[in-house]
């Protein structure tokens, strides 16, 4: 399908949907594409074609750090919509690497699943195999970290408006240095968290020291590490803002390990899960992800494409900010 497609100079969504007779595809345009395929003496398989009637329906899920909370609870929203619609779900976890994600956008391809939901890893910044899943006609859905927003749907949460809540809060309460530490720059989630934060100091008319914005990777050493070196500085932050559970209790420990107090030396607020939140000692201001629904409602989009919707949807679950002991100053 693929020769068939360069040929024509179509995609191979079109060539597929000719060759099936889908009314989508125009009385000439059909016969062009079977009248190459008759020349090139393109034959479908006959036995694939009824494994793939008889297989169960199936969507792949593809999420980086499945060990994560919030991971688990977006695949346990999608799990549950797509048991509905008489789905199953098969996850991959790519372990925050681009190799591990393209390997899994080709098995996912491999077994013909009906339609992928996909996070990007923090290494990802080639998004060909995703440009291939769109030409191919695969239906595919973001969530959280996305991509190519001109060619899928999308559900993200409210990043940009939770961190300047968040920022705001810590200002309200005394903080003035405040620190953002996050992951790879070239993420969007990374990007709206830190927009957040920097409008909540322009708006309070604090100056941005660029040496309290780190951003880096998405590990718990290298956070560990980043902010010790942050706490060691003569004019150290008084406060930080967090990009996620990881980089969250990275920093928790830090304060801790190099004997500074929470929240009176150092406040802390983290993206995070509610859960984990409260399993510490001071407990922990955070802000707090709906990803049960997140996954719901990204598997209804896929479940929508499935079916013939081809709008593409621009979703948002918004997140809550839970104030407890990490982030008022006594």
């Amino acid at each position: 399908m693929k020769d068939l497609a360069k040929e024509l100079g179509v995609s191979i969504a079109t060539v597929s949907r000719a060759l099936r007779s889908s009314p989508e595809i125009g009385q000439e345009m059909q016969a062009k594409v079977k009248e190459l395929a008759k020349r090139l003496n393109y034959r479908p398989n006959p036995f694939a074609q009824s494994l793939r009637k008889e297989a169960p329906r199936v969507i792949g899920v593809v999420v980086p750090n499945l060990v994560t909370h919030y991971y688990s609870a977006v695949l346990d929203g999608i799990e549950e919509e797509a048991r509905k619609a008489g789905y199953s779900i098969i996850s991959a976890n790519t372990h925050e690497e681009s190799d591990a994600e393209v390997r899994a956008i080709d098995n996912f391809i491999s077994l013909h699943v009906e339609g992928i939901i996909a996070c990007l890893s923090q290494n990802t910044t080639d998004y060909c195999h995703f440009e291939e899943i769109s030409e191919m006609g695969i239906p595919l859905v973001f969530f959280g970290r996305t991509c190519l927003p001109e060619k899928f749907s999308s559900v993200t949460a409210n990043g940009d408006i939770a961190a300047q809540e968040a920022t705001q809060h810590l200002i309200d309460t005394g903080s003035r240095r405040i620190a953002f530490i996050g992951g790879p720059n070239h993420l969007d989630m990374v990007k709206r968290r830190k927009h957040g934060y920097l409008e909540a100091l322009k708006e309070n008319r604090i100056p941005i020291d660029r040496n309290l914005v780190v951003c880096d990777r998405i590990d718990y050493q290298w956070a560990l590490e980043a902010t010790v070196r942050l706490l060691q500085r003569e004019d150290r932050p008084d406060a930080i803002l967090a990009f996620n559970d990881i980089v969250t209790f990275a920093a928790f420990t830090a304060i801790k390990q190099v004997g500074l107090r929470i929240p009176d030396d150092v406040a802390l607020i983290g993206f995070t899960d509610d859960a984990h939140a409260e399993y510490v000692t001071p407990k922990m201001s955070a802000i707090v992800d709906q990803s049960f629904e997140m996954g719901g409602e990204a598997c209804r989009l896929l479940l929508k494409n499935i079916n013939g919707d081809h709008q593409i949807y621009k979703k948002i679950v918004p997140q809550k900010l839970v104030i407890r002991e990490t982030s008022a100053k006594k």
